[in-house]
C-alpha cells in the first residue's frame, strides 16, 4: 500500500515537472516586446549634444561679362592668300602630271571569224613496245585501213589537222582509234579513242602496260 502511494506521488511529480518544462519552452519561443536601448556612451552623447549645426554651402557670385548682342554679329572670313608661281614651276608640274597619267592599252585586233584548221590525209604516229623495246614511227591514212604495229597494236585514224597561224601554239591534232588484238587471234579490244595532241604526248597519248603511242604530226 505504501509502495503504491510512493509510485503515485513520483508519477504526479514527474507530470508537474514535464508541464513546467513545456510551459517554459513555449514562453521562450514566443516573441517578446521591444525595449528602448539604454545609452552606454556618455562621451558620444555629450559630443553630439554640443556639435554645431551644419553651415550653409557658400554661394559663388556669377562672373562679370558683357550681355549678349541683340542681333547676330557677321563674321568675315580671312582673305585667301594666293602664292605666285613661276612659269617654269607650272610647266614642270604639268609635265609631271602628264607622265603620271595612265596610258590606255591598245586593243589587240582579233579576227572576226577564226580561221578553220587545215586537214591532212595522213597521221604520223609513233609507238613503242614496252616488252621488246621496239619503237617505230609510221603513217596511218585518215579514213583508210588501220595499221598494225608488232602484230597486236592496231591504230586507225579518223581525222588529222594542223593548227591555224592565228593560234598561240602550232600543233598537230589527230583523232585515233587504238585496239589491242590478243595473240590467240581473238577479237580486238579497244583501249583508246579520242584526240591526241603532238604538243602534249604525255597528257593525250596512249599509256598501256604493253604499249605507248602518240601522234607526231599530220601530212598530205
Amino acid at each position: 500500500m505504501r509502495l503504491n502511494r510512493l509510485l503515485l506521488g513520483g508519477a504526479a511529480l514527474t507530470a508537474v515537472l514535464s508541464a513546467g518544462a513545456v510551459t517554459a519552452s513555449v514562453l521562450q519561443d514566443a516573441p517578446r516586446d521591444a525595449r528602448p536601448v539604454q545609452s552606454g556612451d556618455p562621451i558620444g552623447d555629450a559630443l553630439r549634444a554640443t556639435s554645431p549645426a551644419p553651415s550653409a554651402a557658400p554661394v559663388e557670385a556669377p562672373p562679370a561679362a558683357s550681355p549678349a548682342p541683340a542681333s547676330p554679329v557677321p563674321v568675315t572670313p580671312p582673305p585667301v592668300i594666293v602664292v605666285a608661281q613661276d612659269a617654269a614651276v607650272e610647266e614642270a608640274a604639268q609635265a609631271e602630271a602628264e607622265e603620271e597619267a595612265p596610258v590606255a592599252e591598245k586593243a589587240i585586233d582579233q579576227p572576226e571569224v577564226p580561221a578553220r584548221r587545215q586537214r591532212r590525209k595522213f597521221a604520223v604516229v609513233q609507238a613503242i613496245d614496252k616488252v621488246t623495246a621496239e619503237t617505230m614511227k609510221f603513217e596511218v591514212e585518215v579514213g583508210g585501213r588501220p595499221v598494225r604495229f608488232n602484230r597486236t597494236l592496231i591504230v586507225a585514224a579518223r581525222a588529222c589537222e594542223v593548227s591555224t597561224p592565228d593560234e598561240l601554239t602550232q600543233d598537230s591534232i589527230a583523232y585515233l582509234d587504238v585496239s589491242l588484238a590478243p595473240r590467240n587471234q581473238g577479237e580486238p579490244r579497244q583501249i583508246f579513242r579520242g584526240w591526241m595532241f603532238a604538243s602534249s604526248p604525255a597528257v593525250s597519248g596512249l599509256q598501256n602496260p604493253s604499249y605507248d603511242a602518240w601522234v607526231v604530226g599530220c601530212k598530205d
